[in-house]
């Protein structure tokens, strides 16, 4: 039987010594109310909260669990390196051998430089870009999350006007809204910043059209500025290269992370030739950044990348939760809208301006041992099955059947606040 009350013990501690209780995208404000806050250990597909209650994870700890929680080659790679010398003086060899293969693998890419956060390698995209050209104005997506610096962070809390100065916004694969806020920033154009898929939350993910990437790509050839994918959250989930090479566009520069370590504490940005004296000319670094085990646990990572078929295995899992969620929705009378590729599912309900849907199904799965998010993007990982495919979609279906059994449903009051996620563009 599903039970928070040790969850709940520690929430409510936590209010008492870290602000807010818990901060950032790990804090679950905007869930429904019985969401668990802590987690107690992970394994393959699964997650166990702080009360013992167990669940297919469909969130994978918000994108970086790509082979599966505790995966015995990566983490003994790690463990292995942890050994033998982690943050020491200086980088491990490993570090020359992780460009090597990174810049193999992915097309656009002729050298590496690693951090630990997809903000810290969005950042130094960034730079990069301004080092390049000498110039300022990035050109951003509406919506769209590059991380959680002051430039980028999606609520303007504790920032200043100075922060987001020299951005200029489009709508994602509106050709016309691209070439607008292009032509809006002028001669100052540094760089076009793109998703490689639009993956805002609240709304129906886009996979990018061929004319919106190509213009992108033409728009910074014909102004001399670099054109960014920030790949953090789809890299290798989406293709075994840069995900916009799905489209045949190679950008100048990509920010990588989530899970090109599984899990362990990694970032990478990858650039091409013209862009390589630009990023050995800026100055950005972290006291953790050369550690080695998470370099050892990329290496692995890249190997099983190369050498399974985890992305084949993931796109038809995929497939075949979205078949199988359409046909329970609708056996109960709902219809759902799924976006995006298959293997990254974003799941919401038609016909549900307030959430109500949506929120009682998601907390319905939630306490029937089913992990999913009701307005942020998820993700299948390679040590799913397809057991635990059809285990979901028959959870799913009681779960449909205790949200139309429910009747009237109240309007999530709680997304009030939602202001603070979407009012920095």
């Amino acid at each position: 039987m599903w039970t928070n009350s040790v969850d709940k013990a520690l929430r409510d501690r936590a209010e008492a010594v870290i602000p807010g209780g818990m901060y950032g995208h790990q804090s679950v404000r905007l869930l429904p109310d019985d969401y668990p806050q802590f987690f107690d250990r992970a394994s393959g597909a699964y997650l166990w909260d702080a009360d013992g209650n167990r669940y297919v994870d469909y969130m994978c700890g918000y994108g970086p669990n790509l082979f599966g929680y505790g995966h015995e080659t990566i983490d003994a790679a790690y463990i292995n390196q942890l050994k033998k010398g982690d943050t020491m003086t200086g980088p491990a060899g490993l570090m020359v051998e992780l460009a090597e293969q990174m810049t193999a693998m992915v097309s656009h890419a002729d050298w590496a430089m690693f951090c630990k956060n997809g903000t810290d390698a969005t950042t130094m995209a960034m730079m990069v870009a301004r080092n390049f050209t000498r110039k300022n104005t990035i050109v951003l997506a509406k919506g769209a999350y590059h991380g959680a610096a002051p430039w980028c962070t999606p609520v303007k809390n504790g920032t200043a006007p100075s922060d987001r100065a020299n951005q200029v916004f489009y709508t994602y694969n509106d050709v016309a809204s691209l070439e607008e806020a292009v032509r809006k920033a002028g001669d100052d154009l540094a760089a076009i910043f793109a998703s490689p898929i639009k993956h805002d939350t609240f709304v129906d993910q886009e996979d990018p059209t061929t004319e919106y990437a190509r213009r992108a790509r033409e728009l910074c050839d014909e102004n001399g500025a670099l054109l960014i994918v920030d790949d953090v959250r789809a890299g290798f989930r989406l293709a075994r290269d840069s995900s916009w090479a799905r489209v045949g566009v190679k950008p100048d520069l990509s920010s990588w992370g989530k899970a090109i370590a599984n899990g362990h504490p990694i970032s990478a940005l990858l650039g091409a030739e013209k862009a390589r004296n630009a990023a050995a000319t800026i100055y950005a670094t972290g006291s953790y950044w050369f550690s080695a085990a998470p370099m050892a646990a990329s290496l692995e990572t890249m190997r099983l990348i190369r050498e399974t078929d985890y992305l084949e295995r993931t796109q038809s899992l995929g497939q075949r939760l979205r078949s199988g969620l359409d046909e329970a929705a609708n056996r109960h009378g709902f219809a759902l809208r799924q976006t995006g590729p298959a293997e990254m599912p974003l799941i919401m309900f038609e016909d549900d301006p307030g959430y109500s849907k949506g929120y009682a199904w998601n907390d319905a799965l939630m306490k029937r041992g089913v992990y999913f998010h009701p307005w942020h993007n998820m993700f299948i990982c390679a040590a799913m099955t397809e057991a635990d495919i059809d285990h979901t979609i028959e959870v799913a279906d009681d779960a449909f059947k205790f949200v139309r059994d429910a009747g009237t449903l109240p309007r999530i009051e709680k997304l009030a606040i939602l202001g603070l996620l979407t009012d920095g563009h």
